[in-house]
């Protein structure tokens, strides 16, 4: 008769365990960058510059020194003699940390000033007088290419234009082909426009350099520590044990906290000279208008068919708008990130993909804003072009979906673009999805309504996200190999404390790391402390981003369990006095094969190997665990929305919003559904309402939060969730991840749901965000409406 433990009640896999961080949070008692204060610690203030693109003819700081409580003033000339003027990117291109020859795009830092109090330091600024020499200014990628255009980039060498990379994968000999053979061809032109992480914490960091030790520790706001250490050593070239970076309470991140910042090293330059910390927290609008931006994405898409529906071939171009400086997070063999994984969940025999990377005179983008490396763009536009080509076809956007889809039995699956994808139940998920959302009453509902003037639509997207980016054989960033770690250490107790090498910034790491734990050993989750963030004492891990969390890191997790049970099984063998081979394991507890009832628990187990261990064992029941991913993981998911569009207005209303998500095995079911519901509150965002852009000149359009909107609860619609369960075969506990599918897959549900209403005009496209006038300008003038920056025309 078994003797486990019920792992429901002691939190493990599959428990709605309460988020154990929410305790200090929703007291107030969380500890952000802004909650540290150091004695002696100075503040920095950034000024940024007014101009887009401008040659610096001279800056003049001499007032701004004069002012009382003035500790330091750097300009980028000062920082060009440490070597300290220009930082690398995450993708091998250079980045200025304080301008020297000319400002590149509206918001760069041209100067800051390190003082006694921020107040100071910001009307130190504000005394700073910087003569520009205005420069024609970019915006757009096709202002980027033309011939003649401004080189933005004339501090590079062998820099002849403003492109960045021309870059294709795929099959462009079997794809023409396939356009050879179909009997219709489908195209559409889309633009995926900027958008925002804006997270509810601005970026931050104190740096405190010790001149007695020479050590450097900074406080900071980064989702990856143990990268910013090894870039923090090559930009401050100071030894990396001699630094240690802290992450504390993250106020969101979504990406946006993956680079290095400019702010980051002059707030080190600053301590390492003043030998005094030194804290720099930007404000609102500096984080809108200089930080990591997503998209800014523009395709041009194909596709080839049979008249019955299949698909024959696809051909994507894309351009994109990198800004200034080529900064992307993302791995280095792929310059478009993985735009590739586009039509990954459908079984097309050839895909040719091109992409073309420029500079502008824009803020640099490319972040991984909730996504695996640009696959939110990846899944929007293959949404946008399957539901046009169901449309151009006349067949039902549903069944075109599942007339393509891979089948169950067809797993593993090479793509078109050769990522291999290794389970899902595609069809069935769809299948829930229409169930629940009542799909052909709605459409006999929809047609009905029409004939009285109303405008109904109904928008399906149906993706599959690559997740876990971290195989050695493909994935780095910066040369370093895209792993993750764990570090256990149980004590004599029964007790234990987990470290692992990723960041949470809202996840819930906290509370599902000690699930799984629980899950592999049978100790109660509340026994099990969880640490991260701090490079001196968590194990080299690559952090968090493009929902490498539980495919990774969790991974790790339940390695680095599964080698302290191996451990603990020797000693419960010697404190049974069996051999290991005649011991048998259940949830909490090993037990002698032959007699059931002769057991010690895996807590007698940890006092033993402090106190009882046999002959030649090293004392100890503690380990670590590198886990390097065979692949990629695969979640699907399902979502369609159904709205009503207000032909006089513009104005459009989400009636219901259905989410079907297979990711695996679900570690915390409850967590699991709040990472979906906040997934689909951004995609609702981007879809209607978060329009960041610029005007001819450069200017900023969106850089405060009265005019870049974010939904309160008011205008958030609900959401209806439903599951699959398919497990991932290659994950040690079967997970595939979940924190970004819904941001990933739900902006086209919500735009091809409008589009659907209004198909009637002939209109094809609208780019997000479907604000109202443009909506109503599509409906009333019967074109599509580009979201795209203006081009500047000489009068």
């Amino acid at each position: 008769m078994t003797q486990g433990l019920d792992e429901i009640k002691i939190g493990g896999l599959g428990a709605r365990r309460r988020r154990v961080e929410d305790n200090r949070f929703v007291r107030g008692r969380g500890n952000y960058i802004d909650d540290i204060v150091l004695p002696g610690m100075l503040h920095v203030e950034i000024l940024r510059s007014p101009l887009a693109h401008a040659r610096i003819r001279s800056i003049d700081t001499s007032k701004a020194w004069d002012i009382p409580g003035v500790r330091l003033v750097l300009t980028g000339e000062m920082m060009a003699t440490r070597n300290l003027a220009w930082m690398p990117t995450l993708s091998y291109d250079t980045q200025a940390v304080l301008a020297t020859d000319k400002v590149r795009f509206q918001g760069q830092e041209v100067a800051c000033v390190i003082a006694d109090d921020p107040y100071i330091a910001k009307d130190a600024c504000e005394a700073i007088v910087v003569d520009y020499e205005p420069l024609p200014v970019i915006v757009n990628p096709t202002q980027a290419v033309v011939e003649g255009a401004p080189l933005i980039r004339d501090d590079k060498e062998n820099q002849p234009d403003n492109v960045i990379y021309d870059w294709e994968v795929g099959d462009k000999a079997g794809t023409d082909r396939a356009f050879e053979r179909a009997d219709v061809v489908s195209k559409i032109e889309l633009h995926y426009p900027r958008s925002h992480p804006s997270p509810l914490e601005c970026c931050g960091s104190i740096a405190d350099f010790d001149r007695a030790t020479s050590k450097l520790t900074v406080y900071m706001t980064t989702q990856a520590p143990h990268i910013v250490r090894a870039a923090v050593a090559l930009i401050a070239e100071l030894p990396e044990h001699m630094i240690r970076i802290i992450s504390p309470d993250l106020g969101g991140g979504f990406g946006n906290k993956v680079p290095v910042y400019p702010g980051y090293v002059m707030a080190i330059l600053a301590s390492i000279l003043t030998e005094r910390p030194v804290k720099w927290v930007e404000d609102r609008s500096g984080n809108l208008i200089s930080t990591g931006f997503g998209r800014d994405v523009y395709l041009q898409g194909e596709m080839a068919l049979r008249r019955d529906g299949k698909i024959l071939g696809v051909r994507m171009h894309t351009d994109a708008d990198h800004g200034a400086f080529f900064g992307d997070a993302q791995p280095s063999k792929f310059k478009i990130g993985l735009m590739h994984s586009a039509f990954a969940c459908y079984d097309i025999p050839a895909a040719h993909l091109t992409a073309r990377g420029v500079y502008t005179n824009k803020a640099p983008g490319g972040v991984a804003y909730r996504c695996s490396f640009r696959v939110t763009e990846a899944m929007f536009f293959q949404e946008r072009m399957v539901q046009a080509a169901a449309d151009d076809l006349g067949i039902d956007q549903a069944e075109f979906r599942r007339v393509n889809f891979v089948r169950d039995d067809d797993f593993p699956h090479r793509t078109a673009f050769g990522f291999l994808t290794d389970s899902g139940q595609y069809g069935k998920c769809l299948d829930v999805g229409l169930e629940a959302v009542g799909y052909q009453e709605f459409l006999k509902e929809k047609e009905e309504a029409r004939k009285r003037g109303r405008l109904l639509g109904i928008g399906i997207s149906t993706m599959t996200e690559p997740l876990g980016a971290g195989n050695s054989r493909e994935f780095d960033i910066l040369g370093i190999k895209m792993f993750d770690s764990a570090e256990l250490r149980v004590h004599m107790t029964g007790k234990a404390i987990l470290r692992t090498g990723a960041r949470t910034q809202g996840q819930g790491h906290e509370t599902t790391w000690a699930q799984i734990v629980a899950h592999e050993l049978g100790l109660p989750a509340e026994d099990i402390v969880v640490e991260e963030g701090d490079t001196d004492t968590a194990p080299f891990g690559m952090g968090t981003y493009a929902s490498r969390s539980t495919p990774v890191a969790g991974a790790a997790v339940s390695m680095v369990a599964r080698k302290i049970r191996a451990k603990a099984r020797k000693l419960a063998a010697h404190l049974l006095e069996v051999s290991e081979e005649d011991v048998e394991w259940e949830l909490g507890r090993f037990y002698v094969r032959s007699a059931p009832d002769r057991g010690v628990t895996i807590q007698e187990c940890a006092m033993a190997a402090y106190s009882n261990m046999p002959d030649g064992m090293e004392p100890g029941l503690e380990g670590n665990a590198y886990y390097d991913p065979p692949n990629l993981t695969w979640p699907f998911a399902c979502y369609i929305v159904t709205v009503e569009v207000d032909p006089q207005t513009g104005v459009w209303d989400v009636l219901n919003t259905v989410a079907v998500d297979d990711c695996g095995v679900r570690i915390n079911p409850m967590v699991v559904e709040g990472q979906i519901m906040g997934g689909l509150t951004e995609a609702y965002a981007m879809a209607s309402m978060q329009f960041i852009t610029f005007d001819a000149e450069g200017n900023c359009v969106g850089s405060n939060f009265m005019d870049y909107l974010l939904p309160t609860a008011w205008e958030t619609p609900g959401y209806e969730l439903h599951e699959v369960v398919t497990p991932c075969p290659h994950h040690p506990i079967g997970a595939k991840g979940i924190g970004e599918c819904a941001t990933v897959g739900g902006p086209a549900a919500f735009v091809n749901a409008v589009m659907d209403a209004i198909k009637d005009t002939g209109v094809r496209n609208v780019d997000m965000p479907l604000l109202p006038d443009r909506v109503y300008e599509a409906i009333t003038q019967r074109h599509d409406v580009s979201g795209a920056p203006p081009i500047k025309v000489d009068e």
